[in-house]
């Protein structure tokens, strides 16, 4: 029974807003507070204006919103009258110390392991919902057995699997939900406590329960996997090209094997996101940490091969446009790492416009969701790419509020997002304003090659070699 339970979630990011929004749909009788240090995030969240962008995800919050999901920056007292506390805060990537540019760095999960135990004033269940490095729970409860209060915490390990873009279904139909926790009487408990919690929607054979570390690592594990197929895919993409054979073919008949299946052999100018780099490069520095030295080299190819394929796309951008961008504009669309959401983290489309801009191209970037600011902010994040790195970076670059802007007067158009839409453009309309030759490169194999073709564009598609075409995309025959 969970009626009358109180939740309160520390980070009101990508995670723990959809989830907590999920949590108090399907819960009614549960109070859930997020808590944030950002005023401004709050503010967002309590606005017609949602911080992040998801399907769906709207209506779930203005649905249970002021009724029983609150949103706030009271941290502390959301804590101290909590039964659940949920730590959904951000473990990036270091970026110097003892593992940088590997390592998850956990300080903020220990401050708020240090934050729950020094407000707390009865017991709490903790759950660790932030993906981290395996034995961080041990950290955490260290940190809040180190209490002087006397108070009891249980830790859970409870990490998400969620897919941006689809985030609101995968919470509403997991395919699992996996949960944690310390092998004792009163772990067990915490663990069946928090099982009720989400029972409340899923059937109990996908509530997974292991140990604290199989969580952990399930998660690092799960999106290593993930990340391994597409770079597998994108191996032979290359391979493709250079034979005659087409990825999307290879990659149907591969996937009719149940024994792989068809998922995520999509080939694309590369994976991008908050987890898959973070995650996989994590897994890389905990081999090396317990002296696996070719588990962990085994894991880094991972990174290698989808570091090659971002440079082999934007290499080829140049090559085929005669060796030389610079000075030539440039149509970049999308800038989201994926479809049918605003996240640019780890962007393939922030690489290849750092290798432009290198060159010194001019770039006009249109997303629909993506606006000026997030985009400059992930080029200085994830590419060190800024007025300082970049001279004159401003002139070189900027964002535009339709395609057909974006390509007015360009040479080249580079589809660097698979948004459903840049399928239903007036592609006669964007060839007739643009420079010839006009190239498109197609970074997601979403468009209709022969159709753009027909129409005058010379074309380049990830893993596709057409014979009937030289070596700069333009047909031989006519």
């Amino acid at each position: 029974n969970v009626d009358g339970l109180k939740i309160c979630c520390m980070g009101a990011g990508y995670v723990g807003g959809p989830t907590m929004a999920t949590i108090a749909f399907y819960c009614p009788e549960v109070k859930v507070t997020v808590v944030d240090l950002s005023e401004e995030r709050i503010a967002a969240w309590n606005s017609d204006s949602l911080p992040i962008y998801e399907p769906g995800l709207d209506d779930l919050v203005k649905g249970c919103r002021g009724r029983n999901l609150f949103f706030t920056t009271a941290i502390e007292d959301s804590i101290r009258e909590a039964d659940i506390v949920f730590v959904s805060v951000n473990t990036p990537t270091k970026t110097h110390g003892i593992g940088a540019g590997r390592a998850s760095n956990t300080k903020n999960c220990e401050l708020c392991a240090r934050t729950i135990a020094k407000v707390s004033t009865s017991p709490k269940i903790v759950v660790e919902k932030s993906t981290v490095p395996v034995r961080t729970a041990h950290a955490m409860q260290r940190v809040l057995d180190a209490s002087d209060t006397g108070i009891k915490f249980q830790i859970l390990s409870n990490p998400e699997f969620l897919a941006e873009g689809t985030a609101v279904k995968d919470l509403a139909e997991p395919s699992r939900v996996l949960i944690g926790s310390q092998q004792t009487p009163e772990g067990l408990k915490a663990a069946a406590t928090l099982a009720a919690v989400y029972a409340k929607w899923v059937d109990r054979s996908r509530i997974i329960t292991t140990n604290l570390w199989s969580s952990e690592l399930s998660k690092l594990v799960a999106n290593a996997f993930l990340a391994q197929r597409i770079s597998s895919i994108n191996s032979i993409s290359a391979l493709c090209e250079a034979t005659g054979a087409d990825v999307d073919e290879v990659a149907h008949a591969v996937g009719s094997d149940v024994r792989i299946g068809k998922h995520f052999l999509r080939s694309s100018v590369g994976f991008g996101g908050s987890c898959f780099q973070k995650d996989v490069l994590n897994l890389v520095y905990l081999c090396e940490s317990f002296g696996l030295t070719e588990v962990a080299k085994y894991w880094q190819a991972v990174i290698d091969m989808n570091d090659f394929q971002k440079n082999r796309f934007a290499r080829k951008m140049v090559s085929s446009m005669f060796n030389t961008v610079t000075g030539k504009r440039i149509a970049i669309f999308g800038f989201a790492f994926k479809k049918d959401t605003g996240d640019t983290r780890e962007t393939a489309a922030a690489y290849v416009s750092k290798t432009l801009l290198e060159e010194r191209a001019k770039l006009r970037v249109y997303d629909p969701k993506v606006d000026t600011e997030t985009m400059f902010t992930e080029f200085k994040y994830t590419c060190n790419v800024t007025d300082v790195t970049v001279p004159g970076l401003k002139d070189l670059i900027g964002m535009d509020e339709d395609p057909y802007t974006a390509a007015d007067g360009a040479h080249a158009i580079a589809i660097m997002t698979e948004w459903d839409e840049f399928k239903t453009y007036d592609y006669e309309r964007l060839f007739a304003s643009m420079k010839k030759p006009a190239f498109i490169f197609d970074g997601r194999n979403v468009l209709d090659h022969a159709r753009l073709r027909q129409i005058g564009f010379e074309v380049y598609a990830i893993g596709k070699h057409d014979e009937t075409n030289d070596e700069f995309g333009r047909a031989k025959y006519t």
